[in-house]
């Protein structure tokens, strides 16, 4: 089961909809009780980075931390990836995950934000996230706040700027752009993160 967690902000219709087209027994959830059972979590996100502090006011990080060191699949979706980092200047006093020390930023001035619509993939041929997914490949964004490219980095769009548009370490992952939006190469990703065991 996937334990898709509930912070109050985020898109979860169309995200368990998007997972139960690829064939996922998902549930979602604001219960770390929960969330330690399941067997991968998914962290969709809508809206404010500040919403996350929901994830720590209800014992959900706690939770989340555990079980991504024993090893549980993570995929963290927009706002979901942001909060992999250690934090965000969208909100300075609160924390994120901090899975990656780096801290996200706002786009540089000069480009029109939010950033919406399909841009492209320039994809690290390693990565098992996108296994199967041509290097170049279009999905949908919309977001004003972007991830540093880092060495956990699989995926990287330009917009003004090369920012990530997804990362992967371990069991990690997270994508900026919205694969239930994404058509066949969001469910693609999806299926990948379903399909996911450990090296």
């Amino acid at each position: 089961m996937i334990a898709v967690v509930d912070y109050k902000a985020g898109n979860l219709t169309s995200v368990m909809k998007a997972l139960r087209a690829v064939g996922a027994d998902a549930e979602v959830t604001d219960d770390p009780a929960v969330v330690r059972s399941a067997d991968k979590i998914v962290l969709p996100g809508v809206g404010h980075f500040a919403a996350t502090r929901f994830l720590e006011e209800r014992g959900l990080k706690a939770a989340i931390q555990e079980e991504i060191a024993a090893g549980k699949p993570f995929l963290g979706i927009c706002v979901g990836l942001q909060w992999l980092f250690a934090g965000s200047t969208e909100a300075p006093g609160c924390a994120g995950l901090a899975a990656f020390p780096e801290t996200c930023d706002r786009f540089a001035p000069g480009k029109k934000i939010p950033h919406v619509g399909w841009n492209s993939l320039a994809i690290r041929p390693e990565s098992r996230l996108f296994a199967g997914i041509p290097d170049g490949s279009f999905v949908y964004f919309t977001h004003s706040y972007r991830a540093p490219v880092t060495n956990a980095t699989v995926a990287v769009t330009e917009y003004g700027e090369p920012f990530s548009a997804a990362v992967e370490s371990g069991n990690i992952m997270g994508v900026q752009f919205h694969p239930e939006k994404s058509g066949e190469t969001g469910l693609r990703v999806l299926r990948n993160v379903l399909e996911w065991k450990p090296c």
